[in-house]
């Protein structure tokens, strides 16, 4: 496996990245993409403008609405993936991007791999990858995105059962594992599988470094709990992480967990305290709720992040439009991709990889 981008983008505003990225297209107008598991766009957002969207698919219809808000509904299919078929895709597209579901790779999961009910999703993307293939429609360039528990599901069978069917395919691969924190304020490691019907697949640079610090993620305006709310949040603290909280001012991202301490299970808070938020969650169970806790010195107030901050930590601009609810925007933030990953990805293993391919098509 290649691992690769331990250092951080200085900006992770789509912006700035589609800026930067605007620099290579002088020379040719914008790839085409296929956006597969295409959430709340995010993927999208990161290929910008190096890539065009002309087809996303999603069947969650809390995330195909935050789609349509964005960007509109026209190459919106909300289909499930086992039943589209090469005729639902217009054209061909220069790359296919599949974030499939990764609840069966997660730690947190059952990992159950590839036989799991929901990323067996990916056994329908790579079909109808397959049928395009036969009309001579496949993708040069693929991705999957995914938890890092890709590879280790069942000892790494899974993660060579994809390789192989990759390869089946007429597609080298390789993983790369790339962690948001080298862009962001937010701990969320994830595997990009990129795979390629011919040439080399690049390795990338290391990013120049993270500028971006949680304090200019958090909202100075959002509302702060009771005390008395504090108060019993901070009874979950054990000691190591009440001494953690209380050795200087800081301000930490906490999320509630249940440890086994003395053979019983107990609700514990545990802190970041290294200026990173947790990995972000969808609003699924007590526990997927991440706290914001501040500590000046003498004494501690505590609230839950908004799902602006969460959409922030994702690098997306606060121009995004958001589902109304809370429950629900959780649910388009907390199972996304990071946009600067996709950017850096975009920037310099995938646009050169579809480059070389037209070139060579030509």
């Amino acid at each position: 496996m290649t691992q690769t981008m331990k250092g951080a983008h200085p900006d992770p505003t789509p912006h700035t990245l589609k800026k930067r990225a605007t620099l290579r297209l002088v020379n040719h107008p914008p790839f085409t993409a296929w956006e597969f598991f295409a959430g709340g766009g995010m993927a999208r957002l990161g290929l910008e403008p190096a890539f065009r969207a002309t087809f996303a698919n999603d069947f969650d219809p809390v995330k195909a609405a935050a789609y349509r808000a964005n960007f509109g509904g026209e190459h919106l299919s909300t289909a499930d993936i086992h039943a589209l078929t090469p005729a639902d895709l217009p054209g061909r597209a220069d790359l296919a991007w599949a974030s499939s579901p990764c609840q069966d790779f997660s730690l947190a999961g059952a990992r159950a791999g590839l036989g799991g009910g929901r990323s067996s999703a990916l056994i329908g993307f790579l079909r109808l990858i397959s049928q395009l293939g036969g009309e001579g429609r496949a993708p040069p360039v693929l991705v999957i995105e995914n938890v890092p528990g890709l590879l280790s599901a069942r000892g790494g069978a899974d993660f060579a059962a994809l390789r192989a069917a990759l390869d089946e395919l007429g597609y080298r691969s390789t993983p790369f594992l790339l962690d948001a924190a080298a862009f962001l304020p937010q701990s969320r490691p994830r595997v990009f599988v990129v795979a390629s019907r011919g040439g080399p697949i690049p390795e990338p640079p290391s990013p120049p470094g993270r500028s971006v610090r949680l304090e200019a993620i958090l909202d100075p305006a959002a509302l702060w709990s009771p005390p008395a709310d504090t108060a019993r949040l901070l009874q979950l603290l054990n000691p190591l992480h009440r001494a953690r909280l209380t050795a200087r001012p800081c301000t930490a991202l906490a999320y509630r967990r249940v440890r086994v301490e003395g053979g019983l299970r107990t609700q514990r808070l545990e802190l970041r305290t290294d200026g990173l938020a947790g990995c972000l969650r969808t609003p699924a169970g007590g526990s997927s709720r991440q706290f914001v806790l501040d500590w000046d010195g003498a004494h501690a107030r505590s609230r839950l992040l908004t799902p602006r901050e969460g959409a922030r930590l994702m690098g997306l601009p606060d121009s995004y439009v958001l589902p109304a609810g809370s429950t629900a925007a959780w649910r388009v933030v907390g199972d996304g991709v990071a946009v600067p990953a996709v950017a850096w990805l975009a920037r310099f293993v995938l646009a050169p990889m579809v480059g070389r391919s037209l070139h060579r098509a030509a």
